[in-house]
């Protein structure tokens, strides 16, 4: 499997794990929509990036970046639900950077 279908997979994978609380919760399908294309993109650029520390921690940094502008709209008119956010972020970002630097990166094509 290349490194772009397996970074997809990956970020994929992130984003179903994200919005299974989401689906659960019923809302609405634009957010969770949202949420999942945020991890499919976060899964190719943690996987892609390189800058030379800890996988774990890349996918970390990265994912926090990448979700602070979800964190800032959410926080308008759902001000509670932004720790959640931002403890996926850092969970799943992790998890992203360490399946990443452990299987993507082996890959050269």
């Amino acid at each position: 499997m290349g490194k772009l279908i397996m970074s997809l997979m990956i970020g994929l994978m992130a984003g179903i794990i994200d919005i299974i609380p989401m689906i659960f919760q019923k809302l609405d399908k634009y957010s969770i929509t949202s949420a999942l294309i945020q991890w499919i993109v976060a899964g190719y650029v943690i996987t892609h990036i390189q800058i030379g520390i800890k996988g774990w921690l890349k996918g970390l940094i990265i994912a926090v970046l990448m979700g602070l502008p979800i964190i800032v709209l959410v926080m308008k008119n759902d001000p509670e639900s932004t720790v959640a956010i931002l403890i996926m972020c850092v969970v799943l970002g992790s998890l992203v950077g360490f399946v990443g630097d452990k299987y993507v990166d082996k890959i050269t094509k």
